[in-house]
């Protein structure tokens, strides 16, 4: 043995290199051209000379012989399958098994001392890489043929006597490469579904029509991507186009996570992967945060330290797109196979908003990186546990979080020195505080805020603060326009009419969110709360009495989006739904820092009671949720109540602010009537507010109806205001309400 090991070193060390990976595909495709040939003189060897004078010859493969019949009815010899027939050991034949073993050794000897310089040879890389063995390797060889010259379609179509059948089949791939029967039933298993020809979707075999046909009868057909791999093309695959792109990380300069981070992932993954260990399991990492904290971006960085690119794939997309998941999923793990590259499946949400309704899309993700990814990066906006659904790959989760020079203005600062100019109003401490942005969010609102100074100011592009606001508010996601409503604020302090203690409390709300990021980051104390770094505040009192103006004064004041939400179109009467509709504002509101004015409160709350059925049960259930969410955003929350009475003390506890808004009196009245209205209303002298504020005993919201529909009765008549048309407006204001009111005399 060691003689025979040494001659076959010698052998090697002579065989000369391969320079080219067509070199080899070509030396490939002759020993496929001789295979043909002694398949074609094996079965002129079977065709007797009768048949071939036969006048129906020249119909062969369409019409069939008596003769032809009759040679199928006596081949049916079973007893030995070991050997190949004695009627084709013809001398030609015999020249071409030797030439074929030849020309096979040739290629195993340049093929193995190719390796050396690490020349790129498709096919045997091809090989490793989805563990095939030789005559799965040389099934591929047949089926690229056809692609590389049409002569293969006539030859194919002759061997398989039939014209129509252009493409190989799996009997001709055995009639080609196996020497007996018994080859050919064991060669049979690289056709099943989980063999990697058809398990890697390396092959397609047959079609829709083609389904029900016996095994050997089936076409087989090279999947494209690898035809362009085997010939050497590294265009991605057409089919991920639509979901995924391929990124080449060039440098870690604009990374936003903290670099211990990076240090602690590379060197992870550097020691687990160590060099020459195979064995390794496959490592999936889940980075998870609000969007733009860096997630992607240290993905990138990963894969930067070691050299490959970042395949990413969109799983929205490939969710909504045509192809079947389960193949679009495929095709990504192994298009990150073949390039080498690290596998990146982002935009997971859609799926993990319904993990139980999506489990088997999950499963089919993690499946796709076990099978094709050493390393693999899954991106979402939330925390994932899929432990039932893992197979031995070693699963680390990692939540990446906005750091304290987000919340302390440094990164605003940082990333505006070198390309913008800022007006000497620009609070950079005051923005961080109010909107509580990841970075990725704070470059697109620079960017925006660039673009407001460049069409206000062309000449000289200085961006003030309030473009940085406009540019901050434009942030909001257009999918919380969508859960609700988005009101434009235009009341100020001078427009609401309440005792001084109430506006007291609505202006520490304010001065709360401004100098929240010095209380909570310079001074620490966001490290003694786990939760409850927002604002949650409580507005109760009858209706009309100011509650959705003081929440617009406030938004004015902060300069910040409102949204309405009707939480009486919130609650469902499906179990599970309102939480879902609660949990999609909260989400969508977390990346836009809006204020959140939940009006008709009493729609969700009752009185909080003991559970004495399953309505009482669950009803409680969507109050703590809604509690757990408040607690939870980091913006402002304001619920509005008509009934105070009906909230406990557990629910009142977790307020931080409750403001009442009292039946406003006589005083508080006569100054709602002089707010009223507009500078420019042509108000009559006779107009008599102290009589107004005495005799209309009504909340401000009622008042302001009467004084617009005043100016309508005015505008109709006259052109001034006068009492008459306050007194017509005040009836009609009473009779909408179900009450009669009499003229003061």
């Amino acid at each position: 043995m060691q003689k025979r090991a040494s001659e076959n070193q010698m052998t090697n060390d002579n065989a000369t290199a391969y320079t080219s990976n067509w070199e080899h595909i070509a030396d490939e495709l002759r020993r496929l051209d001789k295979l043909i040939h002694k398949a074609i003189l094996y079965q002129q060897n079977r065709n007797t000379a009768s048949l071939n004078q036969n006048f129906l010859d020249q119909f062969r493969g369409v019409a069939l012989t008596d003769e032809e019949v009759t040679g199928l009815i006596a081949d049916s010899d079973w007893r030995d399958l070991s050997e190949e027939p004695l009627e084709t050991d013809s001398g030609a034949v015999r020249v071409l098994r030797d030439e074929i073993e030849r020309l096979g050794e040739s290629i195993q000897r340049r093929r193995a001392v190719s390796l050396k310089p690490s020349l790129f040879l498709s096919l045997p890389l091809l090989a490793r890489l989805f563990d095939l063995t030789a005559f799965e390797e040389q099934c591929l060889l047949i089926c690229l043929a056809p692609e590389i010259h049409r002569k293969y379609e006539k030859l194919y179509a002759y061997l398989q006597d039939d014209i129509t059948r252009k493409r190989p089949s799996v009997a001709l791939a055995l009639d080609l490469l196996c020497r007996s029967g018994q080859e050919k039933l064991a060669a049979r298993a690289a056709f099943c579904t989980q063999a990697p020809l058809l398990k890697y979707r390396l092959i397609h075999m047959g079609d829709e029509e083609d389904a029900s046909a016996p095994l050997l009868s089936r076409f087989l057909k090279l999947d494209d991507r690898i035809v362009n791999f085997l010939l050497g093309h590294s265009h991605l695959d057409a089919r991920l186009e639509p979901f995924t792109r391929l990124v080449f990380p060039q440098k870690e300069s604009d990374a936003t996570f903290k670099p211990e981070l990076l240090d602690r992932t590379r060197d992870f993954v550097i020691t687990h992967f160590d060099e020459g260990d195979s064995a390794k399991r496959n490592v999936v990492f889940s980075l998870w945060g609000p969007y733009g904290v860096g997630k992607r971006a240290l993905a990138e960085a990963v894969s930067h330290d070691l050299g490959l690119p970042l395949l990413v794939a969109d799983v929205e997309r490939m969710k909504e797109g045509g192809r079947s998941f389960e193949d679009a999923a495929c095709l990504s793990g192994r298009e990150a196979l073949l390039r080498p590259a690290v596998l990146c499946f982002e935009s997971l949400d859609c799926l993990l908003d319904e993990p139980d309704k999506h489990r088997s899309q999950l499963k089919v993700l993690l499946e796709a990186a076990r099978m094709f990814s050493r390393l693999t990066f899954f991106i979402s906006d939330r925390d994932w546990h899929p432990s039932s659904l893992l197979r031995g790959e070693v699963f680390i989760p990692l939540e990446l979080r906005c750091g304290d020079e987000i919340a302390g203005g440094k990164f605003w600062k940082a990333q505006s020195l070198d390309r913008f100019r800022f007006a000497e109003n620009v609070d950079w401490k005051a923005l961080a505080g109010k909107f509580r942005f990841s970075p990725g969010q704070i470059r697109d609102a620079l960017n925006a805020a660039e673009s407001l100074a460049l069409w206000r100011a062309p000449e000289e592009v200085v961006i003030t603060m309030d473009d940085l606001h406009a540019a901050c508010r434009a942030q909001s996601t257009p999918k919380l326009d969508a859960l609700a409503r988005r009101i434009t604020p235009k009341y100020k302090w001078d427009d609401i009419i309440l005792p001084d203690n109430e506006i007291a409390q609505l202006r520490e709300l304010c001065e709360q969110a401004r100098h929240r990021q010095t209380v909570y980051g310079e001074w620490g104390f966001a490290r003694k709360l786990s939760r409850g770094r927002g604002l949650n505040a409580l507005f109760s009192g009858p209706p009309g009495t100011g509650k959705t103006m003081a929440a617009e004064v406030i938004a004015t004041e902060l300069q910040l989006d409102l949204y309405q939400i009707d939480l009486s179109q919130v609650v469902s009467k499906y179990i599970g739904e309102t939480e879902k509709n609660l949990h999609r504002i909260f989400q969508e509101a977390q990346s836009s820092s809006a204020i959140l004015f939940f009006d008709e409160a009493d729609a969700l709350f009752g009185k909080r009671s003991e559970v004495k059925d399953a309505h009482d049960r669950y009803a409680n259930i969507e109050v703590g949720y809604l509690l757990q969410k408040m607690e939870e955003y980091e913006g402002i929350a304001i619920l509005a109540t008509n009934l105070r009475h009906h909230l406990d003390d557990a629910f009142v506890r977790r307020m931080q602010f409750i403001v009442e808004f009292p039946f406003p009196d006589e005083e508080r009245r006569r100054r709602i009537w002089q707010v009223t209205f507009p500078r420019e209303a042509p108000l009559s002298g006779d107009v008599d507010f102290g009589l107004l504020a005495r005799d209309v005993k009504l909340a401000g919201g009622n008042i302001k109806n009467i004084g617009l529909a005043a100016a309508f009765y005015a505008a109709s008549d006259c052109g001034v205001i006068d009492m008459s048309h306050l007194f017509q407006a005040a009836r009609r204001e009473f009779q909408k309400m179900g009450r009669t009111w009499g003229e003061p005399q």
